[in-house]
């Protein structure tokens, strides 16, 4: 990826890295690629941002940078970040830009933009504004007068996202008791609305948002306190969401976690049943549990790998015309209803599915078997990331691990995108001995090129 825009938006602790001038420079360069990219004399921006303190901040220094060029914006507010992707072609806007890190903690923050047709800006266009703000290959323009751009607020931003969902739902979720945890993120402001509307009795955690608390022990990332409430409540399922609500992971009645794979899996076969998954295929990555691709060859379904990233798996399925994919962390996207990862999307159609059969999420779950799965990270110097192709130890000792596992279980060793990280990750059936072969494969690496 480029110098700038990561597989998932610029991001960097707000203020320090991710900088007011930054933000006015990135709307500025992305206004001049869309003024060169769009027939409209002022082309016209949504602005999306989740509930960190530093949103406000980074939302003003974008409208700066935009209308100083001549974009017209539009201020959506505090909403998820596939809120933004939805209302670019329902408002007919040029592009979207979402202010938002997702699950990291509250000092981070980030800005991912979306093109036209709410996709996540191609690479070409990423390119171009980083080579613009980091090289300064093009002098900003500064129009006078009425050439500048103007500023408005949407005011049913959510109410129209809140109703897109609902029109996708084919079962209603009247009778369920559900625990809904927010991460105090940007669904604080559209789950409960959302779910109530579909029947449900919701619970609702995390969900008073002060600028400070998103994804503070809540969320996604952290469901501990979801799986004891749902116990504890007796009720049906919890979802629980991230920062800007575009991933969602579940818990059953039971309190036992329900990751993203097993989403995929249940959705997958439920898709399948009713001749609504194209070719018969799912989209996940290379970290996928083994239990989901044995489980795809099992019901005759096809599963195809892309590299990490929500990014990756949406590129295969364009290309190849899938309509659904998704990451073990909670990213899926049902691209018949929606153009990226959407956390409320994915539970409402996890709800309804569950109550449409009556049955508890716990049986439903059944249909996969997650394999045991290891991850160490290893902290290595850069220096280390290149030689990590070439050191042959670290070559024969992943060669060593596949040949004792063979069939039963695999190894991933691969290079973190955006730390200086070797991610050590091993799945098979025997826990102690993958727990054994990676921290073994772990310290080798340390030893060789940490």
């Amino acid at each position: 990826m480029g110098r700038l825009f990561g597989t998932d938006g610029a991001r960097g602790i707000a203020n320090t890295e991710l900088t007011a001038e930054l933000a006015m420079n990135i709307g500025r360069a992305a206004a001049m690629v869309l003024t060169d990219n769009s027939s409209a004399k002022h082309p016209t921006v949504l602005i999306g941002k989740d509930t960190r303190l530093s949103s406000y901040m980074l939302e003003g220094a974008l409208i700066a940078g935009l209308c100083s060029i001549g974009a017209d914006v539009v201020l959506l507010g505090a909403v998820p970040t596939p809120a933004v992707a939805y209302l670019i072609k329902k408002y007919k806007a040029d592009a979207g830009i979402m202010i938002s890190a997702s699950h990291n903690p509250f000092d981070f923050n980030g800005i991912k933009i979306f093109s036209e047709d709410g996709y996540k800006l191609p690479d070409a266009l990423e390119a171009e504004i980083e080579s613009i703000v980091i090289d300064k290959s093009k002098p900003y323009p500064t129009p006078t007068g009425a050439a500048l751009g103007r500023v408005r607020r949407a005011e049913t931003a959510r109410e129209d996202y809140i109703e897109h969902i609902i029109s996708t739902v084919p079962y209603r979720l009247d009778g369920m008791k559900i625990a809904i945890d927010c991460a105090n993120g940007s669904a604080a402001g559209t789950a409960e609305s959302l779910f109530t509307r579909l029947g449900a009795e919701c619970h609702m955690l995390a969900d008073q948002p002060d600028g400070t608390n998103i994804n503070d022990d809540c969320g996604s990332t952290h469901l501990e306190k979801l799986q004891k409430y749902v116990v504890e409540n007796k009720l049906q399922v919890g979802v629980a969401f991230d920062g800007d609500a575009d991933r969602c992971l579940a818990v059953d009645e039971k309190g036992e976690i329900i990751d993203g794979d097993f989403i995929m899996a249940i959705c997958a076969m439920d898709l399948a049943s009713r001749h609504k998954l194209n070719k018969n295929t799912a989209v996940g990555t290379v970290m996928s549990n083994l239990g989901f691709s044995r489980f795809c060859a099992d019901n005759g379904l096809k599963f195809v790998s892309t590299n990490v990233g929500d990014r990756y798996v949406l590129e295969a399925m364009l290309r190849e015309g899938y309509n659904f994919g998704g990451e073990q962390s909670g990213h899926v996207i049902f691209l018949d209803y929606s153009t990226t990862g959407d956390g409320q999307l994915t539970a409402a159609q996890l709800l309804s599915l569950v109550n449409r059969r009556q049955a508890q999420l716990s049986s439903i779950a059944t249909l996969m078997t997650r394999y045991p799965q290891v991850l160490i990270n290893v902290r290595v110097t850069n220096e280390g990331k290149l030689h990590f192709f070439t050191n042959q130890a670290v070559k024969n000792k992943i060669e060593e691990v596949k040949e004792i596992l063979g069939n039963d279980g695999r190894i991933l060793v691969r290079l973190s995108g955006t730390e200086p990280l070797v991610r050590v990750m091993l799945e098979g059936m025997d826990k102690e001995l993958i727990t054994r072969l990676a921290q073994e494969t772990a310290e080798l690496i340390k030893d060789k090129i940490g």
